[in-house]
Parts: structure tokens; sequence; C-alpha cells
């Protein structure tokens, strides 16, 4: 490896490791909020504070690129799956420890390696079904579904993270359609969902919540950011696998934030998840199959 590329490689991991950060910052500062606020409130706000931050990016792009997107019915499908999986991340993680939530959305590359056998066609061999059927069973051994611990805010969380792989199927169906576009789309439809929402229970907010909220969509925006740099700066095999240190941000800052606990089915479950996760990353890496299971939390 030339010097150039080891350190487009150390940026790379930095700037992974970083968006990461910014995302697990991001929610755990939802989480806090919507202590005090609804979901469609806050959605509302972090909205037009992450249109305002893209809005240079959205001029520059022109609006025929808008207006000449690709497959006008897979776009809006894409759209209703992103708005479900933000919203049922909010509200789940609203009751949830920040790490059980977070745990369940890990899922997700597992089950597009399953999807995209189902419904692109894609070959999948034994040895990843065997790491996604491996992946599943963590994620009953997290949710841990029995009549005195299932609960809805588990079970919301666990269709959101299904709605989360499906988004990101369908993701690889509109590969042509430029990447302001596809977020842009995705910050307008979720402002919606808030702002025909945001009125009930409506709770006025201080100077310092407005700006809380709207920071949201300022880290959400810079963490995105951060994560499309580190792709370009290094191979996906090499800086995709520090996407997993999600988890332990996500319990770093809910213990010392909200004094949650991991509790230890929680942390099997991860475990064997992530396990899953990089060995199918790695198992398509080696087939050059080309694919980037990336995770762009909500």
């Amino acid at each position: 490896m030339s010097v150039s590329a080891r350190y487009g490689s150390l940026a790379g991991i930095g700037f992974m490791l970083l968006g990461i950060f910014l995302f697990s910052a991001n929610d755990a500062l939802g989480k806090w909020i919507l202590a005090t606020f609804s979901v469609g409130q806050m959605l509302l706000i972090r909205g037009i504070a992450a249109l305002l931050v893209l809005s240079p990016f959205i001029y520059r792009e022109g609006w025929m690129s808008f207006a000449s997107a690709p497959r006008p019915g897979l776009q809006l499908l894409r759209l209703f799956l992103s708005t479900c999986e933000v919203v049922m991340f909010f509200w789940a993680v609203s009751y949830l420890p920040l790490a059980d939530t977070v745990t369940y959305y890990l899922a997700g590359p597992i089950y597009v390696t399953a999807l995209s056998a189902l419904f692109l066609g894609e070959k999948v061999g034994w040895r990843r079904w065997t790491a996604v059927i491996v992946g599943f069973i963590g994620v009953l051994i997290a949710l841990k579904p029995s009549a005195a611990t299932f609960s809805l805010p588990a079970l919301i969380a666990l269709l959101g993270s299904i709605a989360y792989a499906f988004l990101m199927v369908v993701t690889r169906y509109l590969r042509g359609t430029p990447d302001v576009v596809m977020a842009t789309g995705q910050i307008v439809t979720t402002l919606a969902f808030g702002a025909a929402t945001a009125s009930f229970g409506w709770i006025s907010p201080s100077f310092i919540d407005v700006v809380l909220m709207a920071w949201l969509g300022v880290i959400a925006t810079m963490a995105l950011m951060c994560i499309n740099r580190s792709l370009k700066l290094a191979p996906a095999s090499v800086v995709v696998p520090y996407q997993y240190t999600l988890i332990v941000w996500a319990a770093i800052f809910g213990y010392f934030v909200f004094g949650d606990r991991i509790q230890t089915h929680t942390l099997i479950g991860a475990a064997i998840i992530v396990a899953s996760g990089l060995y199918i990353f790695w198992r398509e890496q080696r087939i050059g199959a080309g694919k980037q299971a990336v995770v762009n939390p909500p």
C-alpha cells in the first residue's frame, strides 16, 4: 500500500468514526428531546433546519435533477419507507433504551441480504443464508419475545428496522438518482409528517428547545457528509465495519445520559447481529459482489 493510500484509509476511518459518533449523538439528543416533545413536533423543526443546511446543495443541483428523477413510483415508495423508519425509530427510542433500539436497526443490512435474494434476484450462497439465519436469531435474543418482556415499542423498533431494510433494497433500484435529490426527498417527507402531526400534543418550546431540535437536523446532515466522505477516501471494505461502533456509542450515551443499563440478552443479541453482519459484508467483498451495506441511522 502506498503512503497516499495509507493516509487515505486512515482519513476514511477517521471520517467514518466521526460520522457514527455524530449519528449516535443525534439519536441521544433526539431521545432526550422526546421526553418532553412529540415525534411530530421534533421532526418538523429538525426537518426545517436540515432543509436550510441542504439548500445550497439543492440550488447547485438544479430543479431538473428533481424533475427528471428516474422511476417516480419507486421514488415515492422509497420516501414512504424512509419516513416510516425514521418515525418508528424515534417513536421506539422514546420508550426503549437507546442501545436496544439501535440493536434492532443494526440488523437492517442482514435483512437486505435476504430481501435482495427474494426481490432483486441476487445470488446468495448457503454461507450468507446461514449468516442471515444466525443474525435473525440474534434479533430474537435481543428482542426476548415472551409474554413478560415483549412490548409495543420493541415491535415498533423491529418493524422500523424492516422498513429500513426495504428502504435500502429500493435504493439499489435507484442508484442513478443524485444523492442530493434522495436526501432532500427524505427530509421533505419527514418534515411533512412533522407538519401534519405536530399540532397533536403541541408544547410551546423555549428558544433553547428550538435550537436543540434544529441542531438535530444539522448533526444528521454533518454525519451523512462524514460517512459519504469516508467512502470516497477509502475502500468500503476498510471503513464499513467501523459503522458497528454505533452500538458502543449507544451503550455509552444510554448509560451516562439516561442511566440505562444494557441487558445481558441485548448485549448477546447485538454481538451475534454484528458478527453476522460483518461476515456477510466480508463474504460479499470476497466474492466481488460490490455491495455496500452502509448503515445510515436516522
